[in-house]
């Protein structure tokens, strides 16, 4: 498996997984319009030319994605998919793992996912993320935000 920057032809596939990957988030807070859902290939093209992009691919099939965008020092995370079927393999913490590198001028990562996702959450404060805070969004969703200080540099 290879862990690269994604390049605009790689939306079409990337929403795919996208989609595939967020029916059990939609399922889970009753909610088929989730963003991850309803964003175009256009959106994802646009996205992939405008922040760090990484793709995951095995043997030519792109089976994971992540993307990060700087504000200020911060590296706002987002959109951390896996094809169902490689769900649960490491992938995910792999991804952010790339992802931590790929933007070293972070001094923060900063993400959020719903209250009732508990794998994302045991990953997240697996890999140091810390809750900041939480955001009711309507009767069925709260976001909870999480926060992981970057590395400090060794020398």
């Amino acid at each position: 498996m290879e862990i690269e920057r994604a390049v605009p032809a790689d939306a079409g596939e990337i929403l795919t997984v996208q989609r595939a990957a967020y029916v059990t988030e939609a399922q889970l807070y009753g909610d088929p319009f989730l963003p991850p859902l309803v964003e175009s290939m256009e959106q994802v093209r646009a996205t992939i030319g405008d922040a760090v992009v990484l793709k995951a691919t095995d043997a030519g099939r792109i089976v994971g994605a992540v993307r990060g965008r700087l504000a200020g020092t911060t590296c706002l995370v987002g959109r951390l998919v896996v094809a169902p079927d490689r769900q649960r393999r490491g992938l995910g913490a792999a991804l952010l793992a790339a992802l931590h590198e790929t933007v070293p001028q972070a001094a923060a990562f900063d993400l959020f996912t719903g209250h009732l996702s508990e794998g994302n959450l045991r990953l997240y404060r697996r890999l140091g993320y810390r809750e900041t805070h939480r955001e009711r969004m309507d009767d069925h969703l709260t976001l909870v935000h999480l926060r992981r200080p970057a590395e400090p540099a060794t020398g």
